[in-house]
């Protein structure tokens, strides 16, 4: 391992942070055209190999396994920030809009991305099933960066953010059968793969995160909330909860072969459901700071591993799948959110909540895992494309388009704040 490398990604990524937190203000509110996930990556193209080649994340080993642990812990924190900033209860009382969102409106996803990875790639229709589910949920890092921040609260009404916040936490997990599907059909016969699929990805892995997360999760909050009562409390040992949960969370259920993501957004809906008002509050601020230092670093990973040159072998048939993706992955969540989310309603609505779904970590980290496990050498270039695609797509609409939204809603009150433009990575 290089000193000098480590080194340089601790300057590199630390100026990073503090130049845009001090600035942050102006860059949200006047630079449309340049979100801070597309900073991070562009940094990670300019010291990468790709660049100055000052820092390869080969030198420290191999960099997928690197990139997919990476990417877990970020997942791991955003899951839990989106379980912490949803109001207590709130899947409990929207459980016919969570579950048609979460089983029609995701297998609806997967399906159209399958498609169109099948049109494009020449792939077998396992592969592309594949490709398909790692670009289907959507990424609670970058849908943070919409739903949270001033002008996510002055121009987006507040059932559309807890919707995608709620979506973007749940979908994650649950995307994990529907990645482990193919995997194990390209792995095994037919009928050892469905075997499989049923009994140890659906009924064990994903059966037992819920009940490991909310066993977890409810317990913690109990105690917590037990311990304030009596005055057991300090305030530096209340902040790291949160965060001391999620890694406790990922690391035990993985132990236990069971599905951590999905089991940290229960642990945290479940924990804030039992905890004090008060320390939701402290504990969700530290998640999401916490979560920003994550957030930079796995994108200027990102950027120092871009497989450009198979991105360039792909062709026009990249290109062309990038862009379906974007334009037609979340078209079926325009009738979902139509028909069965009543908290969604309003001029556009259904529009705005559709197009905000963005590609980023979580795709990332299935991706890698992919690439571990199957090694097809379509998998990584075209799934690392799509997220690129959207990290740069929803980067330049985000900000714009939510409040030309805003504003046909009439929630312009004429007070722009100095600080409240693009919303930050991982909220105020």
């Amino acid at each position: 391992m290089s000193v000098a490398e480590f080194n340089v990604a601790l300057f590199a990524i630390g100026g990073l942070i503090v130049s845009l937190s001090l600035v942050a203000g102006l860059v949200h509110e006047k630079v449309y055209v340049l979100s801070e996930p597309m900073a991070a990556v562009g940094l990670g193209v300019v010291i990468g190999p790709l660049g100055l080649g000052v820092f390869e994340l080969s030198t420290f080993g191999d960099p997928f396994p690197i990139v997919e642990q990476f990417a877990r812990l970020t997942v791991g924190l955003a899951v839990m920030g989106a379980a912490l900033r949803l109001p207590p209860g709130y899947i409990r009382e929207h459980v016919p809009a969570m579950a048609a969102i979460l089983l029609p409106g995701m297998v609806a996803m997967w399906l159209v991305s399958s498609a169109l990875a099948s049109l494009f790639l020449a792939v077998s229709l396992p592969v592309a099933a594949l490709i398909g589910a790692i670009v289907t949920p959507t990424d609670p890092v970058l849908a943070g960066t919409i739903v949270t921040g001033g002008t996510a609260e002055r121009f987006i009404p507040e059932p559309i953010r807890d919707v995608l916040t709620a979506e973007s936490g749940a979908n994650d997990g649950l995307a994990y059968p529907l990645v482990f599907a193919p995997i194990l059909f390209v792995e095994h016969a037919p009928g050892r793969a469905l075997r499989e699929w049923l009994v140890g990805t659906v009924l064990w892995e994903v059966g037992s995160a819920v009940v490991i997360g909310a066993a977890v999760g409810a317990a913690a909050g109990w105690i917590e909330r037990e311990s304030r009562k009596r005055a057991f409390l300090e305030r530096a040992s209340v902040l790291t909860v949160t965060v001391a949960l999620t890694f406790a969370v990922l690391g035990g259920a993985k132990l236990v072969g069971s599905e951590g993501i999905l089991a940290a957004f229960v642990a945290g809906l479940l924990f804030n459901r039992f905890v004090d008002a008060g320390d939701r509050a402290d504990e969700q601020q530290v998640q999401e700071t916490v979560l920003r230092l994550f957030t930079f670093p796995v994108f200027v990973l990102f950027g120092t591993v871009l497989p450009v040159e198979a991105w360039v072998a792909l062709g026009p048939a990249g290109v062309g799948l990038v862009a379906g993706v974007l334009c037609c992955r979340r078209l079926p969540m325009v009738v979902v959110f139509r028909r069965f989310v009543p908290s969604i309603e309003g001029r556009g609505a259904d529009l705005f909540a559709a197009w905000f779904g963005p590609v980023g970590i979580a795709a990332l980290y299935y991706a890698t895992v992919a690439h571990r496990t199957v090694g097809d050498g379509t998998v990584w270039p075209a799934a690392t494309l799509v997220i690129a695609g959207s990290v740069l797509v929803h980067g330049l609409t985000a900000t714009p388009l939510t409040r030309i939204y805003g504003r046909s809603l009439g929630r312009d009150r004429g007070n722009e704040r100095s600080d409240g433009g693009r919303p930050d990575l991982g909220g105020e």
